[in-house]
């Protein structure tokens, strides 16, 4: 593996890891050549302990949201100002993130859902920061209030892609990056996707979160698993885990306004 490698972790929830884990996560990802990670919010307390996190850890971000799941209450005027409080709280705030839409059948009523979302966008737009977003089942809807809200003015990613060429190539038309995670390893589709997707639409990233279900806990997805993203990448693609990693980091440093971390310029 190149010793110059720099790659970043667009979306994770490395919050709710146990605290004394947190040392040996990031030694073990930077052993993988992954330099830096966003934590990204789901709740209000979510985002302050991502916060928290990124002050804490060099190498961390955070990124302020609620996360479709938990957007069971409108998004009220005492809320925004709380969750743009906490975007000026800190400079590792580097995002709007976890927000979106989720239409699973037990997720919250999809026009409470609808506001959160909007109302992220409008923050982001206000902050000039830009949008991960999550969108499952619901990829019309995501990307018609990505063009009502005008969110393509701070764009940013659309997190954990599992979707067809069509919706990639129409989130990117709205301005967003495709973030490819471990499914890239082992899913044919998103293979396919991928293939076609010019690199420079492309940002890499884990959503690691604690996997009690699986066996053994050094199976747990961690920020270290971008290196086997951007492997599998470059294998698909047919060049170099180099330019890979050049272009998926750069792409990331200069949506998130890090490129001191690379010496990217904007």
């Amino acid at each position: 593996m190149p010793n110059n490698l720099v790659l970043g972790d667009c979306h994770t929830h490395l919050d709710q890891y146990d605290a004394a884990d947190m040392a040996e996560i990031l030694e073990r990802a930077k052993e993988s050549r992954v330099t830096f990670a966003v934590c990204a919010g789901t709740t209000i307390e979510s985002t302050r302990a991502c916060i928290e996190l990124a002050e804490s850890y060099g190498p961390l971000y955070a990124g302020i949201g609620i996360h479709p799941m938990e957007a069971r209450d409108q998004v009220t005027d005492r809320v925004y100002a709380e969750l743009e409080t906490l975007a000026k709280s800190s400079p590792k705030v580097v995002c709007i993130s976890e927000v979106g839409l989720d239409y699973l059948p037990e997720s919250p009523d999809h026009q409470t859902q609808d506001q959160v979302f909007r109302q992220h966008i409008r923050l982001a737009r206000s902050l000039k920061k830009p949008i991960i977003f999550h969108s499952r089942d619901s990829h019309p809807q995501v990307l018609q209030i990505l063009r009502d809200e005008r969110a393509g003015e701070v764009g940013g990613a659309m997190h954990y892609f599992q979707a067809d060429e069509a919706t990639a190539r129409e989130a990117i038309d709205c301005g967003f990056f495709i973030s490819l995670a471990r499914p890239l390893t082992r899913l044919e589709e998103i293979q396919a996707v991928a293939k076609v997707i010019p690199l420079e639409n492309i940002v890499l990233e884990t959503d690691a979160a604690p996997q009690p279900f699986k066996k053994y806990r050094t199976n747990w997805t961690e920020p270290r698993h971008v290196l086997s993203v951007a492997e599998t990448l470059a294998e698909i693609k047919e060049i170099s885990l180099e330019e890979v990693a050049q272009v998926t980091t750069r792409n990331l440093t200069r949506l998130l306004g890090l490129e001191h971390l690379t010496g990217a310029s904007a």
